[in-house]
């Protein structure tokens, strides 16, 4: 029941943010940035290391400027050979410096932990840095790492390391 509620209340911020963000927006289908990324989830333990492949979205008609930067909302996933899966959504800041891109995010999330690791909680926090540099037009190739950890909302929080390959793509 408990995990249900988390579930709710997630779902209704999804809502509630895209309705935010959206809002007074003109939407452009040529801004819609794709992220395919592979590597490795919990590099650091050796016992629950496991490939994982995932796809985040992000629409740049959203972006915002603020005093920390451009921000913008992505959503995403990410599954393991293991079958553990991530759903999330949040933001992510974008810094430019030439060609290469430096992005940090923070994304909340539902985690299912099929074959793979106890993260001890549904709910749980992705933490990432990505740093990227513009190959071609509108195509960049990165890297990134991230921790997913429950903030000690659950009985353990063992967290897990990751890393990513990354190609993103501008639509």
């Amino acid at each position: 029941m408990k995990h249900l509620r988390i579930c709710y209340l997630v779902i209704l911020s999804l809502l509630i943010s895209s309705s935010i963000y959206a809002e007074d927006t003109k939407i452009d289908s040529d801004n819609t940035k794709f992220n395919i990324y592979s590597g490795l989830f919990d590099f650091s333990d050796n016992g629950k290391r496991s490939t994982l492949i995932g796809f985040q979205h992000q629409n740049t008609d959203l972006n915002r400027d603020t005093f920390l930067g451009n921000l913008s909302p992505i959503t995403g996933f990410m599954f393991t050979a293991d079958s553990a899966a991530y759903l999330y959504t949040g933001v992510q800041a974008q810094y430019s410096l030439g060609a290469l891109n430096i992005t940090p995010s923070f994304t909340p999330g539902l985690y299912s932990q099929g074959n793979g690791k106890d993260l001890g909680h549904l709910l749980e926090f992705k933490s990432e840095v990505q740093i990227t540099l513009n190959i071609l037009q509108n195509s960049q190739l990165g890297f990134s790492y991230n921790h997913l950890s429950n903030a000690s909302l659950g009985e353990k929080n063992p967290g897990a390391n990751s890393y990513m390959f990354n190609f993103l793509k501008t639509f």
